[in-house]
């Protein structure tokens, strides 16, 4: 068990220095979903020091974040306090006030304030989940890939063997080509069995009557959970998703939620049955939070979208978390960058004992992906 190191020691020290780089990755085939098609990820990693401590954050966003970072939000968090996290979040949503909130700037904050939140962490010389104020030792991941550019082979494949894994609920892509939809649940319920919760993901791509049409269908086969079967912006047309499909068919949606107030509206709506968050788009690890108060306050359960290393700090310690989006992409790709990205055992996420978040950037191996800025050595 870590022993907490002497906090006189760092109650006033000063954050030295933030540093940022860019990485794009090829993805392993051509991905797509139903409104999107895609062949790398950038991974924007923001590393902090202070009292010879070197910390990391990151964020999966465009390498317009790092360059903000650089820009606008270096020159906000050094010097700033390292204990005093929230303050210095604050300072960075003033500071981009006139470049906008939603989008990038959110995407850049959230690479800074988790690489603060994990400086903090290691400082103290305890797990991020258990500074946050641990609620659970573990939460269930769900496999996450399916994506429309695979074959129906390719599909099932990759679906039963998350189920073959032991984790208990996977999810797909629709949307692309709308009129073999219900074929390709079909064979994914085939793929998976009777003991797997389904999941489908549309990705905005239906039209409302549309979306009802197939929600319908794929109760059929069982599935339990539809994310984004209209637009997450038409909150009617979720809601009307939500009273006319099929009993025990959940709504979700809110990955593209960048603050408070999107989550809060969304809510009030009564839009959907879970909402979604992303600590790498909602501002990070202090949004996040905020998104579970909000969902708390309403008696709304919270998933957390897709970069599970994180996540699992954070659904560790939010009260309404549910499960983690163990998607396929981001998982590749932390266990490609970090010594200590965590994979599921037994169906279930857990961090380790390890300060922090407990990752170390393999600088070496990454290097090769590198499009923009520069980090300390890792350790």
């Amino acid at each position: 068990m870590l022993q907490p190191l002497a906090l006189t020691a760092h109650r006033d020290g000063a954050i030295d220095d933030l540093r940022v780089s860019a990485f794009k990755i090829p993805t392993t085939s051509p991905e797509a979903d139903g409104t999107f098609e895609w062949r790398a990820t950038t991974i924007v990693v923001a590393r902090a020091k202070a009292a010879g401590v070197e910390s990391l954050g990151y964020t999966y966003a465009d390498v317009s974040a790092a360059q903000l970072i650089d820009s606008s939000l270096k020159s906000v968090a050094v010097g700033r306090d390292a204990m005093r996290v929230k303050e210095t979040w604050m300072a960075m949503v003033r500071a981009i006030r006139n470049l906008g909130r939603p989008g990038v700037c959110s995407m850049a904050i959230a690479a800074v304030d988790a690489a603060l939140w994990d400086l903090k962490a290691r400082l103290l010389n305890v797990p991020l989940a258990t500074l946050l104020g641990q609620a659970r030792s573990e939460v269930p991941a769900y496999g996450s890939g399916g994506f429309t550019s695979y074959t129906v082979e390719e599909l099932q494949k990759q679906l039963s063997g998350w189920a073959a894994q032991g984790i208990r609920a996977v999810k797909m892509k629709i949307g692309t080509r709308p009129e073999d939809d219900v074929d390709r649940v079909k064979a994914a319920r085939a793929a998976v069995g009777a003991g797997v919760r389904l999941m489908v993901d549309a990705n905005g791509a239906y039209t409302r009557q549309q979306a009802v049409e197939k929600a319908l269908a794929f109760g059929e086969f069982d599935v339990r959970w539809f994310e984004e079967p209209v637009s997450s912006d038409d909150l009617e047309g979720l809601r009307y998703l939500r009273e006319r499909g099929p009993a025990g068919m959940e709504i979700a949606a809110g990955e593209y939620g960048y603050d408070a107030l999107y989550f809060r509206r969304m809510l009030e709506a009564g839009a959907v049955d879970v909402l979604q968050a992303d600590a790498t788009r909602c501002a990070g690890v202090t949004g996040f939070l905020q998104v579970d108060g909000l969902a708390e306050g309403f008696g709304t359960p919270l998933s957390a979208h897709t970069a599970p290393t994180l996540h699992t700090h954070l659904c560790c310690a939010a009260v309404r978390a549910r499960d983690v989006e163990y998607f396929y992409d981001h998982a590749r790709i932390e266990r490609m960058f970090f010594d200590g990205a965590i994979e599921p055992v037994g169906g279930m996420l857990r961090t380790g004992e390890g300060p922090g978040l407990g990752l170390e950037l393999k600088s070496s191996d990454v290097e090769k992906y590198k499009i923009y800025g520069d980090l300390y050595s890792s350790k």
